[in-house]
């Protein structure tokens, strides 16, 4: 018997809206990750999995609203392009040499490394704020809920920091 504060027994349907709600905040929770995953796989995916692909130096020439092109030279015995595309960032500028993978196919490129791991994954750092706000909100799990939005606190200051 489930008895509550007061003393009294909680009745079915109580208990079933408590398990209903449960249930729901975990699927919530569950979604926001998943969605940050999934965007942020996109970009990691060449920066995490780089073996064999092409690997070189984008040297920028100029930015946009929300690409940075410039020339690529790569690593390689790749012939060097003229005109690559990164995303722009905040910490892209006019001369700046990045180290860059080139997404296969395309005149797309990534940042490598730390900080294009960490830049990769920020989508994941904002799923799990959101995350610990739903498990601590709805699920009622403080501690999880703490350790969940400090590892989303963590990628997002890390980014910050590496670009």
């Amino acid at each position: 018997m489930h008895l509550t504060s007061r003393g009294h027994s909680r009745s079915a349907g109580a208990r079933m809206l408590l398990y209903g709600r449960r249930a729901a905040m975990s699927c919530v929770a569950a979604l926001l990750l998943a969605a940050g995953v999934w965007s942020s796989w996109g970009t990691a995916q060449h920066v995490l999995l780089a073996k064999g692909r092409e690997h070189g130096t984008l040297k920028i020439a100029g930015c946009g609203e929300e690409t940075c092109t410039g020339p690529y030279e790569p690593e390689d015995t790749a012939a060097p392009r003229s005109h690559v595309t990164i995303d722009k960032s905040v910490a892209v500028r006019k001369g700046a040499k990045l180290a860059v993978v080139v997404k296969p196919g395309t005149n797309e490129a990534v940042r490598t490394g730390t900080a294009g791991a960490l830049y990769a994954w920020l989508p994941l750092g904002g799923s799990l704020v959101l995350a610990g706000l739903v498990i601590g909100g709805g699920l009622r799990l403080t501690r999880l809920a703490w350790a969940t939005a400090a590892a989303g606190g963590a990628l997002l200051v890390g980014a910050f920091f590496a670009l």
